[in-house]
């Protein structure tokens, strides 16, 4: 596709505003009809899709539009098209009747203009066949046609002349589409992911007489996320695969900030959400630029067990390079999912392991964010845990229920402290000053160009690190982007009769399975993974080339295959009394925390921390880790709280204190049970997705937090029958 693009528009400029609309009008999606969906005095919005493409002679509509499964595209390696039946997918969608016009005239201006009209057969009781067809319109045997020069139909700054118009009759969009200009427009970018060329969308003032915006053109949601990239996302990275079993892809991960501009986190969050991922697809994946199948936000939390990012990370996955016996085994037909099969299995199980790295971007962002309340509070649950549990022996049901959802950890998790008594403070870190394009570029390792730099496992992986002081967005940027080049100079085997010299190079890929990262703050990683076909003691000369516009940047240099690892010996831990169980932190969180208070979290600390709004309707807030529940936080300055103290008119200190303590605990215990007692059943928690129709998954951290903010928590806390565990705790 790309290189189709280098080769009809050589001269294009459409990431300027102005080039890209002029480019833009040659393909249109028109509104059409009288207002919208919900208004009673229409029969729904029509749509019109206009393209100055190659059009067709009407003597041709029976071989080329109206032919099914023909592949009249199958040589043409630059289009999407395979089994000739696009059009007719949409048919269906055309309202109760099932109408469709295509007109067509051919783009040299030769011949007539053609028109016809689609239809599904009306069912008569006189039809002998059980199901019924589609039909087309001819007149006395052939597509109707008549001369024109020019035709006002109703396009953006332009009458047609040529090229193709399809006109689908009421169609039936789902719910949360209203405007073309807006809805719609968003809905395209996020399915054309990375199109070949822009798009209009053109509203009509009869549908929308008080909108001041009715055309827009669209170019992607790649090039949509790179211009709006300093307003809404933190951080940006890529990374190329290149495996055996499936060829070689690269997937881009955008994550972004928790608040934009002056608004709060649950504003944010909701703005995100309407403008980037309005169909709910938080991994896409591509082939061309078009988006064949996605997974929800379900994919971060299950598999990458990174609940933090759920609702703030955004992972794109280019097919387009992927073998094709591979590829061809997860996409469906119809381009609206992936198919479900080992193909599919495997490919979501490569990208959990290789994206959920504890060394990987992702963890390092999500570390970050956790930070803004890193803070140690094991005295808080320790005591608590202990009061509940000093009683309890180890073997009751209840701690056999905990543990089969936690790790109980029987061993003091208290941090240890260096010999001489003192801390060590992190280095200074130095800022990075990025350039547009590199001056440098180094391997992180002393080399001799003979000695090998690593040793590689048989059966592992090594990474090796460069510097450079290029930018992030290097290998990704739209405008002059750079590659990373991997290549083998030469093998030899040094442990074998007569093999001390340079083999014949070969390609990485015939030696190794490769990951190549996008820069980091002046760092590139590339990872080599051993094929079968080395062997221990086999050395191999790699290069490795930065490129740049004044020349590339080289390193060359050996590593050798080692003996395969062996796998750890697991070493047993002793079991112990039940004094500190591995189970989630209790925390305390204020609006604002005493600041000699240093065990307690604020709240904007916390929403920083957890990707969940905190206000005084807010009782807790859980933080998951995958299906590990790591810490609680009970706001003491929720509603909840104050109102229950407020039974009491003149409260001594004793009472407030016991007040506190019902209340943290009481929200504690019934989290953390809630928790316990809902993943070891295996339940899964969906809601209905607000204006629209089905349901989507909700994690389980926020079902809790919903279930407490609303009346829950006072329940718990007016119920009673916890006044014995009061005592004991207070004692």
């Amino acid at each position: 596709m790309n290189e189709a693009i280098e080769e009809f528009y050589s001269n294009h400029n459409w990431d300027l505003r102005e080039f890209r609309r002029k480019q833009a009008e040659e393909i249109q999606v028109i509104a059409d009809g009288k207002g919208p969906r919900s208004s009673r005095s229409n029969n729904g919005t029509s749509v019109i899709v206009y393209d100055n493409g190659e059009g067709q002679h009407p003597e041709d509509f029976e071989r080329t539009f109206l032919s099914l499964v023909r592949g009249n595209k199958n040589d043409v390696h630059f289009v999407q098209g395979k089994y000739n039946m696009g059009g007719s997918g949409s048919i269906v969608f055309c309202g109760k009747k099932r109408f469709q016009l295509i007109a067509s005239k051919k783009h040299d201006g030769t011949g007539d203009f053609g028109f016809t009209l689609i239809r599904e057969h009306p069912k008569r009781e006189t039809d002998h066949a059980k199901e019924t067809w589609y039909e087309y319109l001819l007149v006395n045997g052939k597509i109707p046609s008549f001369s024109i020069e020019k035709l006002n139909l109703g396009l953006e700054n332009r009458k047609f002349k040529t090229g193709t118009i399809i006109k689908m009759y009421s169609y039936q969009f789902p719910k949360g589409y209203s405007g073309f200009a807006q809805d719609l427009n968003q809905s395209i970018n996020e399915f054309l992911f990375n199109p070949a060329l822009p798009i209009l969308t053109k509203d009509t003032a009869e549908r929308y007489p008080n909108n001041k915006v009715l055309v827009n053109d669209l170019y992607g949601l790649k090039r949509r996320l790179s211009s709006e990239e300093n307003e809404y996302l933190d951080d940006s990275f890529s990374e190329v695969y290149e495996d055996e079993q499936f060829g070689k892809m690269k997937v881009s991960c955008f994550v972004f900030k928790t608040k934009v501009k002056d608004y709060d986190l649950k504003r944010t969050k909701q703005i995100i959400q309407d403008r980037y991922f309005k169909n709910s697809m938080a991994v896409l994946f591509s082939l061309n630029g078009q988006v064949h199948g996605h997974y929800t936000s379900e994919f971060i939390t299950r598999s990458l067990k990174q609940n933090l990012l759920k609702n703030h990370l955004l992972i794109h996955v280019d097919c387009t390079d992927l073998k094709y016996n591979f590829r061809k085994e997860l996409f469906m037909a119809s381009r609206d999912r992936l198919k479900d099969g080992d193909e599919t299995q495997f490919l979501r199980s490569y990208l959990s392991t290789q994206l959920s790295k504890k060394d990987g971007r992702l963890a390092d962002i999500e570390k970050r964010r956790k930070q803004a309340v890193d803070i140690d509070t094991s005295s808080n649950t320790g005591d608590l845990l202990k009061n509940f549990t000093k009683n309890m022996p180890l073997d009751s049901d209840l701690l056999k229920l905990l543990n089969q959802t936690f790790k109980l950890d029987i061993k003091s998790k208290e941090k240890k402290k260096p010999l001489n008594g003192k801390s060590h403070p992190k280095p200074e870190e130095i800022p990075f000053k990025p350039e547009r394009f590199p001056t440098m570029f180094k391997l992180n390792a002393n080399n001799d160009s003979t000695t090998p730099v690593t040793k590689i496992p048989l059966n592992g992986e090594k990474t090796i690190k460069f510097s450079t002081d290029v930018e992030n967005e290097y290998f990704d940027r739209n405008d002059e982007p750079g590659d990373l080049k991997i290549s083998v100079l030469g093998t030899r085997n040094n442990e074998t009769e007569g093999g001390n010299a340079p083999g014949e190079p070969k390609a990485p890929t015939d030696l190794f399975n490769i990951v190549k990262s996008s820069p980091n703050k002046g760092t590139i990683k590339i990872s080599l993974n051993p094929k079968d076909t080395l062997q221990v003691g086999d050395a191999v000369q790699v290069k490795v080339d930065l490129t740049a516009p004044g020349g590339d940047f080289s390193e060359i240099f050996w590593v050798k295959i080692s003996e395969k690892e062996q796998p750890k010996e697991k070493i047993e831990k002793k079991e112990d009394d039940s004094e500190n169980l591995g189970l989630p932190q209790l925390v305390f969180m204020y609006e604002q925390p005493n600041e000699e208070d240093n065990k307690a979290a604020s709240w904007d600390g916390v929403e920083e921390a957890t990707g969940l709004n905190v206000d005084y309707k807010t009782v807790m807030i859980p933080e998951a880790e995958g299906d590990t529940l790591k810490r609680i936080f009970v706001n003491m300055d929720s509603t909840v709280l104050k109102t229950f103290k407020s039974k009491y008119k003149n409260p001594n200190q004793e009472q407030l204190e016991l007040s506190n303590r019902k209340y943290y605990t009481s929200v504690y215990f019934h989290s953390l049970f809630l928790y316990t007692i809902t993943k070891n059943r295996g339940y899964q928690i969906s809601q209905k997705i607000e204006g629209k129709d089905g349901f989507e998954e909700v994690d389980l951290g926020q079902y809790l937090k919903d279930l407490f903010d609303h009346y829950y928590s006072t329940f718990i806390l007016n119920f009673g029958g916890m006044e014995e565990m009061m005592q004991g705790i207070g004692d």
